[in-house]
């Protein structure tokens, strides 16, 4: 969900559609918890923010409030807390905090645009006159580094003693060539600082007024453009404050993300000299200097004629300038030493260069100019789209996917844009495979090597030499970047040869990672060897060595250091799955941990159902073990009968006699399964696959523990799960931590102890969340919303299932989703809306999908539901039949608990 209060206040779900508040106290309630979202907002401040004179009983008319809030917005998630409420949302989705990272960001003008009138217009609650304030003062910040003129204009009649407003509006008036109108603006307040404050100007407003009179100087060879300045308001704000501070700025990045372009903005938009050269077609940086300055070589009769170098010195030793030099990549050595002896000998040159690598000089300043974003892209391509189809309109969420497989490159989406006059977005869109075919036909007044996509990334790919080119057609084998260990052990390259790619803009880094834009992939892979074998069994051996830390103190570290790979290892699964099977279930073993505690479980399973349909119904030889796995874990995904599988898997890992090579296929087995009989052949083949280790110990008490709790024995099940929370504790493990605990709330739950259970679900979700375990968190949801359902908060729990149907959905979990459909048709029929109730629970069969015990069990709930809704509706024959197939279910899984639910249920229709 996303909130607004910027404005007057708003909520919208993910569709954009906006909930009515209509209630006064109702919406002060929301913005209060909204400006803190996320965080504990104290009883005290809740009250004193929204009631002028406290009433009596203030802490029940707060519980009240709260209570009428989440039903007039169903899908709101507030907690209540001993110290008081939480919004349960991210900052970034309340409109003012997501203003703030924005502005801190440099874009302040994509900030400007969330704001929608007052901040907290349709509040009137004792916090409000404070909190607007403090948004108004925000609001200024973000009109001075990213307003209109408008803007500025209108923030300068409500405060016009804001010397830095007025300075701004100053700036953007001379930038729009009403020079005279912006010196009138300076004396307005001059005077009116002498008349109110007895002051005068601040050394900021000072210096715009210098900035102005200096206006008028000469701008030479910068280009008049064609078409309007798109996407880059704030990385403009930025360079040219930066030129402020720094004599050398250099604008480095790919070809065609918009260095050139930004460099013209940047020189039109300078008070002072400014001189722009292009040395795209020379070798001799010093004479194209000269030219660009406007210094004429010495004449035929000259007796002794300066060397060029010194000429140019001489020129600008005295003179403020900027000199603009575009394109320094292909003569970068040189261009370095002209214009580091240049900015040594004169004290006022400024020099902004643009290049695919840094001119190295120090003192350099880098700004990269990097991919546009989402929105700015997107409004590029509209802009440029509209020039050449008037009236152009299309999904935006179409637009959105070109720009984004187009890597935000400018140029790249320019030429789509052009495209549309003859081919529809969608065509476009299908095309982008073949991206070097699609955009080959760019302006005819462009420079060769900016008229296709092509020619873009040639430019780069000639500037190379031979061992950065064989790195670069080798990077391509990554998927989603790699670190630095993986470059160098699967490319062969050494450090020095990547630094220098990078340096030429053909891989980026950001913080530990190495990628390349996919346009630049698409045309280094066909001059790259085939490293897909080397690349597998390196994330292979990656894989294994990570697997024992899952289970440690540092989990989330290697969690971490294997989520970033995510790309790259399904990428050597695929690869494997068509050309290497035993390496592709060795893959698929060693990353089981790791699927697993990222609550990954449905990814899994496709990756294994993949693999098993590859290898056939057999295993190849001494790959027993990985092949149980892979049975084990796609049942998920898997359809038909499985007691084959089942049966496979069973006679796989019965021939183990001692505990498997990954500790955690024990687990899997135990859950494909079921609790088996206490000392039984099942149990004892289950045992021997237990390691020593703490981590298989810990296991055992926890899977010891779900047993006990099956067959009815509820105090034992406690004290095991509480030990083997204990004892995955002090290995570490939050994900084993979580299952213990989670299991905990269930027991407490059952107990009647509704507070109990809900203080297990918030350790269990605090520890998933470290994890980043979208399926569990999920399923941790659906627990706390029968804990809340059965504490008599039906608003709450109706929240919980909205959000885990939420997650479950996104993380593509149909077993999780079932589950959240079964709670909400027990909603319904406590509610009494018994046709809801059984639509829930159709919905939730079609879900559930085929597999061995958690399908099964889920089957079983349904069943039962459906018995009770029948029970309701006064159906005693279809009950009877919906709880004879619960209970079937139930002695199949051997599961006490819900067995013994079912037959006081029968027993009931017996008696009635």
């Amino acid at each position: 969900m996303r909130f607004g209060v910027l404005g007057p206040v708003e909520v919208r779900d993910e569709s954009g559609t906006v909930t009515p508040v209509a209630a006064p106290r109702q919406r002060a309630l929301l913005a209060l918890l909204a400006l803190d979202a996320g965080r504990i907002v104290g009883h005290d401040r809740l009250v004193d923010g929204l009631y002028p004179d406290p009433p009596a009983g203030a802490a029940n008319a707060l519980q009240s409030q709260v209570s009428r809030l989440r039903r007039t917005v169903p899908d709101l998630v507030i907690e209540h807390h001993p110290a008081g409420y939480r919004l349960v949302a991210e900052a970034s989705a309340v409109d003012a905090h997501r203003c703030v990272e924005l502005l801190e960001d440099g874009r302040a003008a994509e900030a400007l645009r969330l704001w929608r009138g007052t901040a907290l217009a349709d509040v009137d609650a004792p916090f409000a006159a404070e909190a607007r304030q403090r948004l108004t003062d925000v609001l200024i910040q973000c009109t001075v580094s990213g307003g209109t003129e408008q803007d500025l204009r209108r923030i300068l009649s409500e405060h016009p003693l804001r010397e830095d407003v007025r300075a701004a509006l100053m700036r953007a008036l001379h930038r729009d060539g009403r020079t005279p109108e912006a010196l009138r603006v300076f004396a307005q307040g001059r005077a009116l600082l002498a008349d109110e404050l007895g002051v005068d100007p601040s050394p900021a407003l000072a210096a715009a007024h210098l900035e102005l009179l200096r206006a008028g100087a000469p701008h030479r060879g910068v280009p008049a453009q064609l078409t309007s300045f798109v996407g880059r308001d704030d990385d403009l704000r930025r360079v040219v404050r930066w030129l402020r501070e720094n004599r050398l700025v250099t604008l480095i990045g790919p070809g065609g993300t918009g260095k050139t372009r930004l460099a013209v903005e940047v020189a039109h938009r300078d008070p002072g000299e400014v001189a722009f050269v292009d040395l795209s077609a020379t070798a001799d940086v010093a004479r194209a200097l000269l030219d660009g300055v406007g210094v004429r070589e010495a004449g035929l009769l000259s007796a002794a004629p300066l060397p060029v170098e010194d000429r140019l010195r001489a020129a600008l030793a005295t003179r403020e300038v900027l000199l603009v030099v575009d394109n320094c990549e292909h003569v970068v050595d040189e261009a370095a030493r002209v214009l580091g002896a240049l900015l040594a000998a004169c004290p006022d040159v400024r020099v902004l260069a643009t290049s695919r690598a840094p001119l190295g000089i120090t003192g350099e300043t880098l700004s990269p100019v990097a991919a546009l974003d989402t929105g700015s892209a997107t409004r590029l391509f509209l802009d440029r789209a509209r020039a050449v189809a008037p009236g152009f309109a299309a999904e935006h969420d179409v637009i959105a996917e070109v720009c984004r497989r187009l890597d935000g490159i400018a140029l790249a989406i320019e030429l789509a844009a052009a495209r549309v006059r003859t081919l529809p977005l969608r065509e476009i869109a299908a095309r982008l495979d073949d991206r070097f075919r699609l955009l080959s036909k760019g302006s005819r007044t462009a420079a060769p090597r900016h008229r296709t996509l092509h020619a873009v990334v040639e430019w780069s790919w000639d500037l190379l030499d031979d061992a950065e080119r064989d790195l670069a057609a080798r990077f391509t084998v990554f998927s989603g970047g790699a670190s630095l260990d993986a470059v160098t052990a699967v490319t062969g390259a050494d450090v020095d040869t990547l630094s220098s790619v990078v340096d030429k803009s053909l891989v980026e880094i950001t913080g530990d990672r190495y990628r390349m834009l996919d346009t630049i992939r698409a045309f280094c892979a066909g001059r790259a060897p085939d490293l897909r074998e080397r690349h597998a069994r390196w994330f292979l051996a990656r894989a294994q060595e990570a697997e024992p830390h899952l289970r440690a103190h540092d989990q989330v570290e290697w969690l971490q250091t294997l989520g970033a790979d995510h790309d790259n290892l399904t990428a050597a699964v695929a690869w494997a799955a068509g050309h290497d099977v035993g390496l592709a279930l060795e893959l698929v073993a060693a990353l089981a941990t790791y699927y697993w505690f990222r609550g990954l479980r449905t990814e899994a399973a496709e990756r294994a159902e993949a693999v098993l349909r590859a290898c056939g119904e057999t295993p190849p030889p001494g790959r027993g073990q990985e092949y149980a796995m892979c049975l084990l874990i796609a049942w998920p995904v898997a359809t038909g009968d499985q007691s084959a599988r089942q049966r496979q898997a069973d006679e796989l890992l019965v021939a183990v006699n001692g505990p498997p090579r990954y500790p955690i296929l024990a687990m899997m087995w135990g859950m494909a399964m079921g609790a088996p009989e206490a000392e039984s052949p099942a149990w004892h083949s289950r045992h021997r696959l237990v390691g020593t280790d703490g981590w298989s110990a810990a296991l055992s008490l926890v899977g010891d523990g779900l047993v006990a709790w099956q067959h009815g024995d509820t105090a034992t099940a406690t004290a095991l799960l509480r030990r083997g929370a204990e004892a995955f504790d002090r290995v570490g493990d939050r994900w084993g931590m979580a299952l213990a605990v989670n299991q905990l709330a269930e027991l407490a739950l059952g107990d009647g102890d509704t507070a109990g259970a809900l203080r297990h679900i918030e350790r269990a979700r605090g520890l998933l969340d470290e994890l980043g375990a979208t399926e569990d968190t999920a399923e941790v949801l659906v627990n706390r919303a029968r804990a809340r359902l059965h504490g008599a908060d039906p608003a709450g729990a109706r929240a919980d299932y909205a959000e885990a149907l939420r997650l479950a959905r996104r993380a593509g979990a149909p077993l999780v989703e079932s589950n959240c459909h079964v709670g909400l048709a027990e909603l319904a029929r406590l509610g009494g809306d018994l046709t809801t109730a059984a639509a829930e629970c159709d919905t939730a069969w079609e879900l559930t999908p085929g597999g061995w015990y958690g399908p099964d069990e889920m089957r079983c709930r349904i069943a039962f539901e459906r018995g009770l809704i029948a029970r309701d509706a006064r159906d005693p024959e279809r009950a009877r039949r919906h709880f004879e197939e619960a209970l079937r279910r139930a002695v199949g899984q051997r599961n006490r608990v819900t067995e013994t639910a079912v037959r006081a249920e029968l027993d009931a229709l017996t008696v009635a």
